[in-house]
């Protein structure tokens, strides 16, 4: 296959795996607490490319561009009132902490509701961590009201149920994964810290951080480019089937 060829066809896949990103940015402009997801590029040679030459001696290595890792910009999003008790939102740096079949996963997403069990649960019915205070258990009545501070205690009746205990990352080398729109995945190896100078808002919802315009116009652009690229595919697939077809017509 000729550089050209090459060369085109990496920046295609690329650019598919940027739109199908970009894609998913827009569609959940609208979830609470979702963080936008960006991509780093680099240039890709393998090592038979690397060692591969032409008939002038001179290379015939050729970089190819691809998506060497996505990351997600975790900068905060919007607070928006919702008038929801039930509804929290983070001011700063921190997650809250659910029990979901596959073990803990953390969100920025406090849509909450008063489970059967009088547990605070998320709209797919996983159990936000509440600690209760020692040798109770915590359990809201939902026929009364409640509050809870910025520090997380949830108190009712006068009485402190429990304490929201938002957690971080111990450092910059433990990475999330995400799981999902808005769950993320803790490295079981790793030792969660408490979120310090994190606030919740009750009666908020925190918006997605992205741009949707900026989003859109990155998604046009890229497809744009996606099109370019075919074109350089096809004006290859082209130039090589000219010189095969007049190589057989010289040696005829």
């Amino acid at each position: 296959m000729d550089p050209l060829t090459i060369a085109a066809a990496g920046g295609t896949r690329s650019r598919l795996e940027a739109l199908d990103m970009l894609a998913n940015n827009i569609a959940n402009a609208n979830t609470a607490g979702f963080k936008t997801d960006r991509e780093f590029y680099g240039l890709y040679l393998s090592a038979e490319a690397s060692q591969a030459t032409l008939d002038s001696g001179r290379p015939q290595a050729t970089d190819l561009p691809e998506v060497e890792h996505h990351w997600t910009d975790y900068s905060q999003g919007n607070l928006n009132s919702t008038g929801n008790p039930q509804d929290l939102a983070i001011a700063g740096k921190g997650f809250f902490e659910v029990i979901t079949s596959s073990g803990p996963r953390w969100t920025r997403n406090g849509s909450f509701r008063i489970g059967t069990t009088g547990q605070l649960e998320t709209q797919s019915g996983d159990t936000l961590n509440v600690k209760p205070p020692p040798g109770q258990q915590f359990k809201l009545d939902s026929n009364l009201p409640f509050t809870i501070t910025k520090t997380g205690d949830v108190i009712q009746d006068g009485q402190t149920l429990g304490t929201i205990q938002l957690k971080a990352q111990a450092g910059p080398a433990t990475p999330l994964e995400k799981v999902g729109t808005s769950y993320y995945k803790v490295d079981p190896a790793a030792v969660p810290a408490i979120a310090s100078g994190a606030e919740i808002q009750q009666g908020y919802l925190e918006t997605a951080n992205g741009n949707v315009a900026e989003s859109t116009v990155r998604l046009v652009s890229v497809m744009r480019q996606f099109e370019m690229l075919q074109k350089a595919t096809n004006v290859g697939s082209d130039m090589n089937k000219r010189a095969i077809e007049d190589v057989g017509r010289i040696g005829s």
